[in-house]
């Protein structure tokens, strides 16, 4: 006698069958990588803000337009892209405008005294490496909090500066208004030297900070000062290194914007305002104030926002002072951004 079989219970999905279900919108593989990168959220409003100027500004996307540009954003990159080694760290210096401000009235001094162009120039950053020196043992060594030491070295710089200066605009040593020497042009007077500059740099500090031994440690002790430690990495070093790279690439671009505009003014106000649009820079492009993570080419991404967004509003003849008021919008968007992005690479095994 057959045994009847048994037949198989009935589904308890109520979802119809595959080849009746609605077919719906996937995001492919490709964006969801992108927009998970730490700079992608950044390219995506800054794309869209060129748009928008472009589309509503017709000399926004003219060359003469673009040369204009420049400046607004190749001396922040390079501010921001060493700002970005002590901000990795969980720290922060508050004194990379003084000594954008600083360093051109050394190199200055030093060809007063009869030193040659170049070697002035590179002396001068020894002295901005110094300052940054002075600032890594305070924090590192010395145990002072880097927002109080950075902002004393401020203070300090600035002063320092007018009395240099005795409170007086100079002319740049090596510029000269009617002929631009070799030197000039390759240190910010040619039309593309500092573009030229700001790019090399980022992507140099960029693998350094990637794929080096200084800055997978630079990264581990944002993240993790202590267990640093532990694992026997010399985080007292690294903190002192990571200063004073933050201030010779500040100083360096206070030479770069010195020999570009062939004059030196002793203006703190000015520097220190470069010094909040590159902080907003490093921010917006993605590094944590908090440590652990860092990007140098997000930064210069972040630099490029800044100066669009001054020079679109500056062309739609927009007040200067609306400049804060969206600046200020747009560093808390990247960062509400920026959090929603770090919570999906979190979950995705990406951070």
């Amino acid at each position: 006698m057959a045994v009847a079989s048994k037949s198989e219970p009935p589904s308890t999905s109520s979802q119809p069958p595959t080849s009746e279900r609605t077919p719906g919108f996937r995001v492919p593989d490709g964006v969801k990588r992108f927009l998970t990168l730490r700079e992608g959220s950044i390219i995506v409003v800054t794309i869209i803000t060129i748009v928008y100027f472009g589309a509503t500004t017709p000399q926004f996307f003219t060359g003469s337009n673009f040369k204009s540009f420049l400046p607004y954003m190749c001396y922040l990159a390079i501010m921001a892209a060493g700002e970005v080694f002590v901000m990795t760290l969980g720290e922060i210096d508050l004194s990379i405008g003084a000594s954008y401000l600083f360093v051109p009235f050394v190199y200055w001094e030093f060809t007063k005294a009869g030193i040659p162009l170049l070697p002035s120039l590179i002396l001068s950053l020894v002295v901005a490496g110094i300052v940054g020196a002075v600032n890594g043992f305070f924090t590192a060594y010395v145990g002072i909090a880097s927002f109080v030491s950075t902002i004393a070295m401020l203070f300090f710089l600035d002063g320092l500066t007018l009395i240099i200066s005795h409170s007086e605009q100079i002319s740049t040593p090596g510029t000269n208004v009617i002929t631009v020497n070799t030197f000039a042009q390759v240190f910010g007077a040619g039309t593309y030297s500092e573009l030229i500059w700001a790019v090399g740099i980022v992507l140099v500090l960029q693998v350094v900070l990637s794929l080096t031994r200084w800055g997978i440690y630079t990264v581990v002790i944002g993240g993790n000062r202590l267990g640093a430690a532990e694992a026997g990495i010399r985080t007292r070093l690294v903190v002192l290194r990571n200063f004073i790279l933050c201030a010779v690439t500040a100083g360096f671009a206070g030479l770069l914007e010195a020999v570009r505009t062939s004059s030196m003014s002793p203006d703190p106000s000015g520097s220190n305002q470069d010094l909040l649009y590159a902080v907003a820079a490093v921010i917006i492009g993605g590094t944590l104030m908090t440590g652990g993570e860092g990007t140098v080419v997000g930064a210069l991404i972040g630099a490029v926002f800044v100066g669009v967004l001054e020079d679109g509003l500056t062309l739609k003849s927009v007040p200067s002072d609306y400049l804060f008021l969206w600046l200020g919008i747009a560093v808390i968007i990247a960062m509400t951004i920026n959090v929603f992005v770090r919570r999906v690479r979190l979950r995705s095994g990406r951070a």
